[in-house]
């Protein structure tokens, strides 16, 4: 089995990457599932339903989120409709709205696909670390196939939740601070992890952002509006993970970054 993962979607230049290199990277790497991360998917801020269907007719098996998961009002209209929809599955259980883990057929199996979101720098939400050990004790029930998107500031709480599902999960994969890492690697126990996927959007950005108004900021340390740029060059960074199909364990992790300085080659 093949699970290719795309990172923050940022903005309509991200949606348009991803409507432009998709049937290229099906074609060329024959995922089984495709799951996407659109927490920044409406203007940097959030997802609307119009876009999360999008992300389903373009071929996504599941659409992850993250902290601007309900930046959008929008969201909570459709998010308890939206079966493939995943936010961070350690917001308080009593007041959230949603799910933080869905399960995805493919042929005969099933794939659990959780999202998580870290604490350090961020929002103080419940423990990560112990609500995956739920999550994950109740997945196994029905499959041995786990992805999780765990959505993070910091590199040591990414790498840390890495190590911690080595050999109980098959790929936890760091989305949040939009750089893609090259530090893909099989974790002794069988789980496929990277860092950070990156992100897919404006490449002329600063994480996806306008340069002026970031540059802005770390001059004057005022005050500034960030928006996402609505033309320009645009990154894809995904990654592609292959594993076995009855054990969940990865085999390998392969990252696929395309822009102008590394085009796509069929």
């Amino acid at each position: 089995m093949k699970i290719l993962f795309i990172g923050d979607i940022v903005g309509s230049i991200g949606r348009d990457a991803v409507s432009e290199y998709l049937p290229k990277l099906k074609a060329k790497y024959k995922p089984t599932i495709t799951i996407m991360n659109g927490e920044n998917a409406a203007s940097g801020r959030g997802i609307t339903e119009k876009i999360y269907k999008q992300f389903l007719e373009l071929g996504a098996s599941a659409v992850t989120l993250g902290n601007h998961s309900f930046d959008n009002r929008d969201i909570f209209e459709f998010i308890d409709e939206a079966k493939y929809l995943v936010r961070p599955a350690n917001y308080p259980e009593d007041t959230t709205p949603g799910t933080g883990m869905v399960f995805v057929k493919s042929n005969q199996h099933e794939v659990a696909v959780i999202n998580l979101q870290g604490r350090t720098f961020m929002a103080d939400l419940d423990d990560p670390f112990r609500k995956i050990d739920e999550l994950v004790a109740e997945a196994k029930k029905r499959t041995n196939i786990i992805f999780v998107d765990f959505h993070a500031e910091t590199t040591s709480e990414k790498e840390a939740m890495g190590w911690y599902l080595d050999g109980r999960v098959s790929a936890v994969v760091g989305t949040h601070t939009h750089v893609q890492t090259s530090d893909n690697r099989i974790l002794p126990e069988g789980t496929a992890y990277l860092t950070d996927t990156g992100m897919t959007g404006p490449y002329d950005a600063i994480l996806g952002m306008e340069k002026e108004a970031v540059l802005r900021r770390f001059k004057t340390s005022l005050p500034t509006r960030f928006e996402v740029p609505k033309k320009g060059r645009a990154v894809l960074s995904a990654c592609l993970i292959t594993l076995n199909e009855d054990s969940g364990k990865a085999s390998r992790i392969e990252r696929i970054l395309i822009n102008e300085d590394n085009p796509f080659y069929s």
